[in-house]
């Protein structure tokens, strides 16, 4: 199937590694303009310089993760097609000594940004009459890791806050999604990966299978996914082939939920 996202203009948050920044590798491949989106000067100017060649590309920098950071993203790029509130941090920590200021940083991040966001963007698209908007929450939504339950809760919320966007959108030609990736091969899972597991030393791959041994049994896959294989999904329901898919979440999670629906 062609994807053509022709004369679209997509944004990413959070686009300077890892899954953000393989969903602005293949929406430049599929012909839209791409803005990425980091906190970091430096780190966004690499990412610009891998990307430069792919197509039309540009970024900005801001903390997605306030209101500050949304409001500069939004006066930045006032207009985007497709948004896609990829934004966030995790971190383990026993759920007994998790302080307020962390919870709080968590949603603030996970959550407000793709809210503000969302807020901003998708009355434009509406009266344009075509819009994605996509969340990339987790399959920690629906199986709260032990090791994370804060991280979990904020990726749950997304999923309820996609659903209520979705219905705020309807018949209007946009449509709010939410994507559920299960553990992902990005910079910072594999490094959280390496802290959990032993043996720690081993090729990335093996230290990524032990870990779904251990720590995440019941996927179908047993390895991470990568980062294309996520960015593979999010680039379908940002297509216009997508269009009846609407107030849903889609799982990229290897099987790991044990859920027939």
């Amino acid at each position: 199937m062609l994807t053509d996202l022709s004369g679209a203009r997509a944004l990413i948050t959070g686009s300077t590694t890892g899954i953000g920044f393989s969903i602005a590798e293949q929406m430049l491949a599929t012909g839209a303009q791409v803005i990425i989106n980091g906190r970091s000067s430096e780190r966004l100017d690499a990412a610009l310089e891998r990307l430069n060649s792919r197509g039309q590309v540009s970024g900005i920098v801001a903390d997605a993760g306030t209101a500050e950071g949304c409001a500069a993203i939004a006066e930045a790029a006032p207009h985007v097609d497709i948004l896609i509130n990829n934004v966030g941090i995790f971190a383990p920590r026993p759920v007994f000594e998790i302080p307020d200021e962390e919870w709080e940083r968590f949603f603030a991040v996970n959550v407000m940004s793709g809210v503000r966001l969302t807020r901003s963007y998708m009355p434009g698209m509406i009266e344009r009459g075509w819009g994605r908007v996509i969340f990339i929450s987790s399959e920690s939504a629906v199986q709260v890791p032990s090791e994370m339950v804060h991280y979990g809760m904020t990726k749950l919320a997304q999923l309820a806050v996609a659903r209520g966007f979705a219905e705020a959108g309807a018949e209007t030609g946009v449509t709010v999604n939410s994507v559920l990736p299960g553990p992902t091969s990005s910079e910072g899972v594999q490094h959280f990966v390496r802290e959990l597991v032993e043996h720690r030393d081993r090729p990335g791959d093996e230290v990524g299978r032990e870990f779904m041994r251990q720590f995440r049994p019941t996927s179908l896959i047993g390895r991470l996914a990568s980062t294309e294989e996520v960015a593979n999904a999010v680039v379908f329901l940002a297509s216009r082939q997508a269009s009846a898919i609407t107030g849903t979440a889609l799982r990229v999670d290897g099987g790991l939920i044990r859920h027939v629906i």
